[in-house]
């Protein structure tokens, strides 16, 4: 299947530079994957639309402040280093610009003490593909509140505005600190509105997944075929589980918050059969397009995905290419806000 049949026009004024001042005042368009039936609402709207009984899907990885502004040791040139996945200790995968300047050996610094001496060193140890860099961090004191006094967020690069609060590029459940970026699909969600939901008799159960090198690659191939993902850490608790065999078993829904929730479900399936689903951990390159079949996962609820992108892709599985094509446009039609901090679509 050629990557292209996933292409659509988008103005670039649709793509949402900015969060809304009240996470659940963005707009939802529903898309029945049966029908094809298409229907415009607010993200409120959600709450008419989960039942009792529904088993709701959310991830609660967290965001590292993961990007890092610094220099070459020696030549004071400005380099910048995006944190993407702990190897082994100080030892830390990244996307490095500029790339190609940054060989095995270079050194770069970040932040100054009271003295000049900078607060973090880092050495760049072996070269990947499309600017990746392991590198080996040296400092002194605890890694964590030196990256939390030094990194900013990592915000796609379709966003061109500053973030004044960064706890509005995490959800308002964000638990477990891994990620390079947010499962933006839960950004629509308050913690008054999750209780609404639960209240009306809707679980809501947690996963994790840490979100990687994968979200920020493009595909550079022609075929879907052709293109693999990279792997990302993800951890599946027994309390999850045991709701999730719960729900299959009633013949219950199961709806993913997101497209991370969504291939953590579809991995998990794949290790076990439903009734036998239980904690798990581990990495995940799963990559879902149309063709696949869904064993967990009913109905989901996710944003609007860039153009020819493996999300694209995943949202056509469920509903089917011509149906997400025509939703896409209808959404630009109506002028919907796109990407991380846009409005949200609900597949069922």
């Amino acid at each position: 299947m050629n990557v292209n049949e996933f292409d659509f026009e988008l103005p670039e004024r649709l793509i949402a530079q900015t969060p809304l001042a009240d996470r659940t005042s963005s707009r939802l368009l529903t898309l029945n994957k049966t029908t094809g039936e298409i229907g415009h609402h607010l993200f409120t709207k959600l709450a008419d639309l989960l039942h009792e009984g529904d088993t709701l899907i959310l991830n609660d990885t967290r965001v590292m402040p993961a990007r890092l502004l610094g220099v070459k040791s020696d030549t004071g040139a400005k380099v910048e280093l995006l944190l993407l996945k702990q190897l082994s200790g100080d030892r830390w995968e990244t996307l490095a610009k500029p790339g190609k300047r940054l060989r095995v050996g270079a050194q770069l610094s970040f932040g100054a003490d009271g003295s000049g001496s900078p607060l973090l060193q880092a050495e760049i140890v072996d070269v990947g593909e499309q600017g990746a860099r392991v590198v080996e961090f040296r400092y002194e004191g605890i890694f964590n509140e030196l990256l939390d006094r030094l990194g900013e967020m990592p915000l796609p690069p379709y966003i061109k505005e500053r973030l004044s609060d960064r706890e509005r590029y995490q959800t308002v459940y964000a638990k477990h600190e891994g990620s390079a970026a947010a499962p933006t699909a839960g950004l629509h969600f308050t913690k008054p509105f999750l209780e609404q939901l639960e209240r009306k008799g809707v679980q809501v159960g947690y996963i994790t997944l840490h979100v990687g090198l994968g979200t920020f690659r493009p595909m550079s191939v022609d075929t879907i075929e052709e293109h693999t993902m990279h792997a990302e850490y993800y951890e599946l608790s027994e309390e999850t589980a045991a709701m999730l065999r719960s729900a299959k078993a009633r013949n219950g829904r199961i709806v993913a918050v997101g497209t991370t929730s969504a291939r953590t479900l579809e991995t998990v399936a794949a290790r076990f059969a439903y009734e036998e689903l239980r904690a798990c951990s581990g990495w995940t390159d799963i990559f879902i397009f149309p063709g696949y079949e869904f064993k967990l996962v009913n109905a989901l609820l996710t944003n609007f995905h860039l153009p020819k992108s493996t999300l694209v892709m995943l949202v056509s599985a469920l509903a089917g290419r011509s149906a997400i094509m025509q939703a896409y446009k209808e959404a630009v039609e109506r002028e919907y806000r796109f990407f991380s901090f846009g409005d949200a679509m609900f597949i069922y």
